[in-house]
């Protein structure tokens, strides 16, 4: 049975393997398909109001006792910059169709409070508003991505935000300047409502796509800063969503959003982070794999069919793992621990996004503290890096590197989930990408998610010899194993040594539960 796996050739066969035994895998340059560049982009990351992302995550306020640079975190800032964020999207999700912008700027102490109604009633109180977020982008050098209010806002309240932020002169700009901010800021994304299907107003496509029209024609480009606008685009397999926004709003969108989540159900229990199934696992491991990659494949297709120059490109806004809240955090603020699970699953979605740049030019995992799959975890003062933190760091190389498509031939194995037999998933046990850098480096990027056995992966690169560098690998016992404030440092990453170069080819052998990043000089 022939596949499109990773956006590349791949031929895979169901086989049963003993225990403990040794597999193979075999990956060479696919013939006929052309490498794009990998976005740096594809690395975002998404920071909303939701339980302590930003309150106790990235922000504390100037006077806390916890070390600050004006008022955000030293730990959380100096993680996020040795992963390079980027771009960060603000303010949510579904807060931002909540969220009144005029509430989070002035003097903090006059700022009013409000009750987030979408993430457990927390009341906040607007001191995290447009200067501090669009400061922090400017402290981290990454892109600011600004989802407008929609669906409780009005088009005169989206219109004067983006004046406010961008602007160099005008009513809005003037009210900067008395808040404190005498220059405009450089906006490059804005967003035209999130989840309008849903959270954001539970609009029919055909309404939104006369919304965006309308919205977007007053989003203007102000003295040389020119705005990418992002229509709300579909849930997971919702392709009519799709369809019609193509059909009705097309290239008057710069972007067009997808949403995607790596959880058992949306109708109950999602399952612990940290204690489930080999069966549950594998589960988790194929709905990244082959089922983010059949939806992609669909929602490109559409795309396709109405934009075949890929001027609308696709921007999967809103991705990762979502489980049942920890016992004993606040309901409603999605607080979840992070384990060698969610760094498979990482690295799965990874490799197959470098395989979609050509439509693909933005992701943005949820979320970067303390919510959903995170990059960090904080406690008053404390701070631990997660799984999926190393493997975003373990992928850096990548950013900016020319996509190599792969062939690969490859194990199977077949996943239930009890919850829905009547779909089983097949997927490889392993997924690879490749990208070539500008100074000629090849980075090699695998994750083999077998629980049991090795993996022997032979990679021809077309390169008659190489030495290998900066080979790393991040792996653990347990695939439940995760990083706490008490052993902070369960699993990171160590030195790799499984790896050679023989006739031409370079030999991996994979660990079971394993992800191994490699640079090659030829």
């Amino acid at each position: 049975m022939n596949w499109r796996i990773l956006a590349v050739t791949a031929m895979m066969t169901a086989v049963t393997v003993s225990a403990d035994a040794q597999k193979k895998s075999s990956v060479g340059l696919a013939s006929g398909e052309q490498g794009y560049t990998i976005s740096k982009e594809i690395y975002g990351q998404f920071a909303e109001h939701l339980g302590s992302c930003i309150y106790g995550g990235l922000w504390v306020g100037k006077d806390s006792p916890i070390p600050n640079t004006q008022g955000y975190r030293n730990d959380v800032l100096q993680a996020l910059r040795d992963i390079k964020v980027p771009v960060m999207r603000w303010p949510g999700g579904c807060f931002a169709d909540e969220y009144h912008w005029m509430d989070g700027v002035g003097p903090q102490e006059n700022r009013p409070r409000m009750v987030n109604n979408n993430w457990g009633g927390t009341v906040e109180d607007n001191s995290f508003g447009t200067h501090e977020f669009l400061n922090l982008c400017e402290l981290l050098g990454c892109e600011p991505y600004v989802s407008m209010n929609v669906g409780s806002g009005t088009v005169e309240e989206t219109a004067k935000w983006v004046e406010y932020m961008t602007a160099k002169d005008g009513p809005m700009a003037k009210l900067r300047k008395q808040n404190g901010r005498e220059q405009p800021w450089k906006v490059k994304y804005v967003g035209i409502g999130n989840e309008s299907w849903g959270c954001g107003g539970n609009m029919r496509i055909e309404f939104y796509s006369d919304l965006y029209r309308r919205y977007a024609t007053y989003c203007r480009d102000y003295d040389g800063n020119k705005l990418f606008k992002i229509g709300s685009g579909a849930s997971d397999y919702d392709y009519n969503w799709t369809e019609v926004a193509m059909k009705q709003i097309g290239t008057r969108m710069h972007g067009l959003s997808l949403h995607y989540y790596t959880c058992y159900t949306w109708d109950g229990s999602k399952g612990s982070a940290t204690n489930f199934n080999d069966d549950q696992y594998y589960w988790a491991v194929a709905k990244c794999g082959t089922g983010l990659k059949e939806v992609l494949d669909k929602h490109v297709a559409i795309m396709d069919s109405y934009d075949s120059r890929g001027r609308v490109k696709l921007l999967v806004d809103e991705w990762g793992t979502w489980w049942d809240e920890e016992p004993g955090s606040i309901r409603g603020h999605l607080y979840q621990q992070n384990a060698m699970r969610d760094a498979i699953v990482a690295a799965f979605s990874l490799n197959l996004f470098h395989q979609y740049t050509k439509r693909v030019s933005m992701t943005n995992i949820a979320q970067v503290a303390n919510v959903l799959q995170s990059m960090v975890l904080t406690k008053d003062d404390k701070m631990v890096l997660t799984p999926t933190y190393y493997v975003f760091k373990m992928y850096t190389p990548n950013m900016e590197a020319q996509n190599i498509p792969l062939s690969v031939q490859t194990d199977t194995f077949t996943a239930e989930n009890e919850r829905d037999k009547d779909h089983p998933r097949q997927s490889p046990f392993v997924s690879i990408s490749a990208s070539r850098s500008k100074d000629g480096s090849i980075n090699v990027n695998i994750a083999n998610a077998d629980l049991k056995d090795t993996n022997e992966v032979t990679v021809d690169l077309g390169v008659a010899s190489a030495s290998i560098q900066n080979a790393l690998v991040l792996t653990s016992g347990d695939m439940k194993d995760h990083n706490t404030f008490e052993n902070p440092d369960k699993v990171k990453p160590q030195s790799f040594s499984g790896a050679s170069f023989k006739n031409g080819k370079l030999i991996v052998k994979m660990p079971p539960l394993s992800v191994v990043t490699l640079t090659v000089k030829p």
